[in-house]
């Protein structure tokens, strides 16, 4: 039996050649990464210079922002690394850190969105009393509920990873994942599925009923109010909505290549759609807030 430790590298096997087009490869990812950080940021010190921006909303907005700007910095440089060379390994050490970053950005992507869900319940659902319900407290109880979770339960499970006999040490991936290195075990992972179901119910499960419910109590609102009422929920609740449907699809996706054989499709599908909610939802959100930013404050809202 030989220790996950006593490994010095994985060997990322997904990584096919290019030759020449890994040059494109590099510059086409390299300038999407330097998107993502650049219109997270902006949009991060819109909202911490603005006073008028300084409402729950917007401080949940930011929240989610700092989460891309974490989840993508988890990905992107080991990836173009990975890209310019022509042996594609990385350390033990990197790899989980990488499974640690990875993971715990998908718990907080959820988690955060539960929590804007539930603040545009409130404000639709209770609108009178929505300022004496959603305190300046709550908002730091409510952060500090989406990143915490999350991370002790990734902790969790990636130092059970961490501690497996392991037969060996080819990751069929371009990144680091943990059900990929549960696979390479030679010893008995009962605790490590256990533990893994467990934190998918509390990271994704949890925060989606949360999520249902509180839309099931916006629609019933919608039905019985007021044409005024109806727009505000359109409103807010839209980019919300094409956030959780499109960062849902690429978790769902993901799950799927990682459990099934999806050998079928052609090698760099797989590889685009596996990155898909790791590359595209921290460049979609602040696209998509960005421009209802924008017509917030051409509408005169903020």
């Amino acid at each position: 039996m030989i220790n996950s430790t006593q490994f010095s590298y994985f060997t990322l096997a997904a990584y096919f050649d290019t030759r020449l087009f890994k040059y494109v490869f590099f510059m086409l990812l390299l300038s999407l990464y330097v998107l993502i950080v650049c219109a997270n940021l902006l949009l991060i010190v819109i909202i911490c210079t603005n006073r008028s921006l300084h409402e729950p909303m917007y401080m949940f907005l930011c929240s989610l922002f700092v989460n891309e700007l974490f989840g993508s910095t988890g990905l992107f440089p080991s990836l173009l690394v990975q890209i310019l060379s022509d042996i594609h390994t990385v350390s033990t050490q990197s790899c989980f850190l990488q499974i640690f970053c990875v993971h715990s950005y998908a718990g907080v992507e959820f988690f955060s969105l539960a929590v804007m869900s539930y603040d545009r319940y409130l404000a639709i659902c209770f609108p009178l009393q929505y300022k004496t319900r959603m305190t300046y407290s709550k908002v730091v109880m409510l952060v500090t509920v989406t990143w915490l979770p999350p991370l002790l339960v990734i902790v969790s499970t990636t130092s059970l990873s961490f501690s497996l006999q392991l037969c060996g040490n080819i990751i069929n991936k371009v990144y680091c994942d943990n059900y990929s290195v549960v696979k390479l075990a030679c010893s008995d992972t009962s605790l490590n599925n256990i533990y893994g179901l467990t934190g998918m119910f509390l990271t994704v499960f949890a925060p989606l009923l949360l999520i249902i419910y509180t839309y099931m109590r916006i629609l019933k609102v919608c039905f019985s109010g007021s044409k005024q009422t109806r727009q505000k929920a359109v409103s807010t609740c839209t980019p919300h909505l094409a956030s959780l449907f499109n960062f849902t699809f690429g978790c769902f996706f993901e799950v799927v290549q990682s459990r099934f054989n999806m050998n079928s499709l052609p090698n760099m599908l797989r590889i685009v759609l596996s990155l898909y909610f790791l590359s595209c939802q921290p460049l979609f959100n602040p696209v998509m807030y960005g421009l209802k930013l924008v017509y917030d404050y051409c509408t005169g809202v903020i």
